[in-house]
Parts: structure tokens; C-alpha cells; sequence
């Protein structure tokens, strides 16, 4: 009994990240200047990365300078750009359900990778999450990009690499320290391309810097720190099906702060994904 309210409880906990990155549209749009993805990007993983390095006052040895920069690449500075290309050449709703290919994934990969079986009750949850995504952000009007849907695959494909390689590589650090390291290699990747590739950011207001604090420190630092905690105590494929949350915290923070309206089929995916969580995390929760 006691193992499996441990569990449910670190499900919940990891739970917390996608349901707090699902605002980031909302705080992008509404707080941050526009066009500046790379920028924006750099600026929420580099700081909130360096202040964590500040605490934990601990750097890489050995290999895991190397596996270091691998998984930052694959869970920030590659799989960011990926998402920023795949949102600028599509709808969000088309951008989101390609996306949510990535638990289908991180099943295949922790079968390669970590030698887990492969059980139907989570393919099951996974294309149950798809679809239920599908009904939420979903419109008649979406329209297919062959470089953004290639975009939106390929930031998939890296998100779940990088969830299954962070369980397979679990440093001798504490779960603060891993993500310190990760968050301050990523940004500092994503220093060039930002620089590369945009203009330079206009004067920032209060407004913009209230943002990119909370970004920073809520939507990068906190919640990265209680993804990588939650990817070494539970299975990469019920954590990736967590993020199955972050359209549903987008949807209703369009329905609560922005007055759109929720229709049927939106109800049903809010149904569908809440379903396809649980499905994950009842194939794999401890008996």
C-alpha cells in the first residue's frame, strides 16, 4: 500500500511539469515580445541553468561532460528549435498532435534502450492520448506543412530520446545537480542560434521580465527539476504520457484567461487524455 501511494505520489509530482509548461503559449503570448523564439528559448533554460549551477556548486567529470550536452541537446536546445520551427509553420493544433506521437516513441526506445516489454495496455494509452489531444486543439481549418509536421516529428523523436537516455544515464548527482548541468548546457547551445538567426531583443519591460522570470524559474528550473526526479523513479513511458497535460493546461488557460469557448469534441479529448494517463500509469504502477 505504502509502495504504491509512493508511486502515485511521484507520478503526480512529475505530472507537475507538463501541466506548468502547458502555459507556456499563454505566458509567451501574453507577457514576452513576438518573434523571438530562439531568444526567448535561450533566455528561460541559461539563466535559470547558471543560478542552479550557483547553488549546487558542482560541474561535470568525465563522461558526463559528454552525456551532458547530448541530453541537453535532446531535451532543450534541439528539440526547442524543433518546436519553435513546428509552431511558426503550422497550426498549434496540427504542431501538438504530431507531438504527441512521443510516448509511442519513448515505448519503442525503452525497449531498445532499457530492455522494458513492450505491454498493449500502454500502446493503448498512447494512442488514446493521441487522439484525445487531436480533439482538443484540433480545427477544420488546419492545414498540413510538410516542413512543419517533419519539425514537430523530429522535435518528438528528440524529446523521447532525451526522456529515455536521462533514466539510462542517472549520474551520481542529486536530481537538482542533473538538472542544472542540463539546463546550462542548453542554453548555452542555444546562445549562437538565437544570435544566428534573429534580430537582437528590443529593450525589455517589466512586463516581459516578469515573464521570462516565470519561465525561467517555474516553467525551466522547477519543473525540469521535478521531470528529471520523476524519470528516475518512474517509467519513461508513463512519464512521456504525462505530457499529454500540457494541451490540456494551454486549453484552459484559453478558456479561463482568454474567453474561448470549450465545444464537445474538446470536452471528449479533456476525457480522452485524463483516460490515457491513467491507462500509462496503471500498466506500469507497482502491484
Amino acid at each position: 500500500m505504502k509502495r504504491n501511494l509512493n508511486y502515485l505520489a511521484d507520478v503526480a509530482m512529475t505530472g507537475l511539469a507538463p501541466a506548468v509548461w502547458g502555459s507556456t503559449y499563454y505566458v509567451t503570448t501574453q507577457f514576452l515580445p513576438q518573434g523571438y523564439p530562439m531568444h526567448v528559448a535561450m533566455l528561460r533554460a541559461l539563466p535559470a541553468g547558471l543560478l542552479l549551477l550557483l547553488l549546487v556548486r558542482q560541474l561535470p567529470t568525465g563522461i558526463w561532460w559528454g552525456r551532458t550536452f547530448i541530453l541537453a541537446a535532446l531535451n532543450f536546445a534541439f528539440f526547442w528549435v524543433m518546436l519553435f520551427v513546428a509552431a511558426y509553420r503550422l497550426p498549434g493544433g496540427v504542431a501538438a498532435t504530431v507531438g504527441a506521437v512521443q510516448p509511442l516513441i519513448v515505448i519503442g526506445l525503452s525497449r531498445i534502450y532499457l530492455g522494458r516489454p513492450i505491454r498493449a495496455l500502454t500502446v493503448m494509452a498512447g494512442v488514446v492520448g493521441i487522439v484525445g489531444v487531436a480533439f482538443l486543439v484540433m480545427t477544420p481549418q488546419a492545414a498540413l506543412d510538410p516542413v512543419g509536421v517533419a519539425a514537430a516529428f523530429a522535435g518528438a523523436v528528440s524529446m523521447a530520446f532525451g526522456t529515455v537516455l536521462a533514466r539510462k544515464w542517472q549520474p551520481p548527482v542529486s536530481s537538482l545537480t542533473f538538472t542544472a548541468w542540463q539546463l546550462a548546457a542548453g542554453g548555452l547551445m542555444l546562445v549562437p542560434i538565437a544570435l544566428f538567426f534573429e534580430p537582437a531583443l528590443p529593450p525589455l519591460t517589466s512586463v516581459n521580465l516578469l515573464g521570462l522570470a516565470y519561465l525561467g524559474l517555474f516553467g525551466a528550473a522547477l519543473t525540469y527539476l521535478l521531470w528529471f526526479r520523476g524519470l528516475a523513479r518512474i517509467e519513461p513511458s508513463v512519464a512521456a504520457s504525462l505530457g499529454f497535460l500540457s494541451p490540456v493546461t494551454a486549453t484552459l488557460l484559453g478558456w479561463l484567461a482568454l474567453g474561448q469557448n470549450l465545444s464537445p469534441a474538446q470536452i471528449a479529448g479533456f476525457v480522452m487524455v485524463l483516460s490515457s494517463v491513467w491507462l500509462s500509469q496503471k500498466s506500469q504502477a507497482p502491484k
